[in-house]
C-alpha cells in the first residue's frame, strides 16, 4: 500500500471514528447523514462503481472544492461548513469498502 493511501485510510478511518461520535446528537445526525449521501452519490459519479483505493485516495485529494460545492447546492443547513470535512471523511470511509482491492 502506498503511503497516499494509508495516509487517506487513516483519515477516513479517524473521520468516521468522529462521524460517528458527532451523530450521536439527534439534531446534528439529519444533517451529517444527509451530508454523506449527497457526497456518497457525488463519489459515484466522480469514481464509478469499479475502483482501487489508490484511485479514491487521489480522489480524495481533490474533494475539498467539490464536497463543498455539492453540499452547499444539494445538502445546506445552518453550519454545514464546519462540519463539511468530518462528511467527507466519513463518505470516502464507507465508499472505500467498495474498492476492488478493499482490505480490512
Amino acid at each position: 500500500m502506498s503511503a497516499e493511501v494509508d495516509s487517506a485510510r487513516r483519515e477516513w478511518s479517524a473521520g468516521h471514528r468522529r462521524f460517528l461520535e458527532a451523530a450521536r446528537d439527534p439534531l446534528a445526525a439529519d444533517r451529517l447523514h444527509r451530508q454523506v449521501e449527497v457526497l456518497f452519490a457525488e463519489l459515484r459519479r466522480r469514481v464509478g462503481g469499479t475502483f482501487t483505493t489508490a484511485e479514491l485516495a487521489r480522489e480524495y485529494a481533490r474533494s475539498d472544492a467539490w464536497g463543498r460545492e455539492a453540499i452547499e447546492l444539494r445538502a445546506p443547513s445552518p453550519g454545514w461548513s464546519r462540519t463539511c470535512s468530518l462528511s467527507l471523511d466519513e463518505a470516502f470511509h464507507l465508499y472505500g469498502r467498495g474498492a476492488q482491492d478493499y482490505e480490512l
